[in-house]
């Protein structure tokens, strides 16, 4: 396998609905991106409030990194195991379909109805009212306090 080392771009926000097996659907833009940045398998990860997909070179990245943190300090080992005890590698079937395991889905409260959100080089899996009430909050929030401090930080 060739390493392919590009760094994908996903944006937008897809509804799908997941199986009684856990499979769902990812996006065929997303789908296109994934194959055009990565020569392996995705990973599925937990991640707060969802499930986050990498590519197979970005999670390689990230386990390195992780693996390098020191072993001393608790909450490294803490973010070590939230991370790397729940990632697991995830083939795209011929009809573009994810099988997301059981564990993920309990960790994320993923129902019938998903929502595959692009946010930037990752994919995110989340229950589609969990991201509804998430983007309502950020949007009531958006002009105060810290939301207000980190978008000005970054020039907004």
């Amino acid at each position: 396998m060739a390493l392919n080392v590009a760094q994908p771009t996903f944006r937008g926000r897809f509804s799908h609905n997941m199986d009684a097996k856990g499979r769902t659907s990812i996006p065929s833009a997303f789908r296109s991106e994934l194959e055009r940045c990565s020569d392996g398998i995705p990973f599925l990860t937990p991640a707060p409030s969802c499930v986050a997909m990498y590519t197979h070179e970005q999670w390689i990245a990230i386990e390195r990194r992780l693996a390098g943190a020191s072993t001393m300090r608790p909450e490294l080992q803490a973010v070590r195991r939230f991370f790397l005890s729940g990632a697991v590698e995830c083939p795209i079937d011929a009809q573009g379909r994810i099988l997301v395991p059981p564990h993920l889905r309990e960790h994320a409260k993923l129902g019938r109805e998903v929502t595959i959100a692009g946010v930037g080089s990752v994919i995110e899996i989340w229950d589609k009212s969990r991201l509804d009430a998430d983007l309502t909050k950020t949007e009531t929030n958006i002009g105060d306090g810290e939301l207000s401090d980190a978008l000005a930080r970054l020039g907004f």
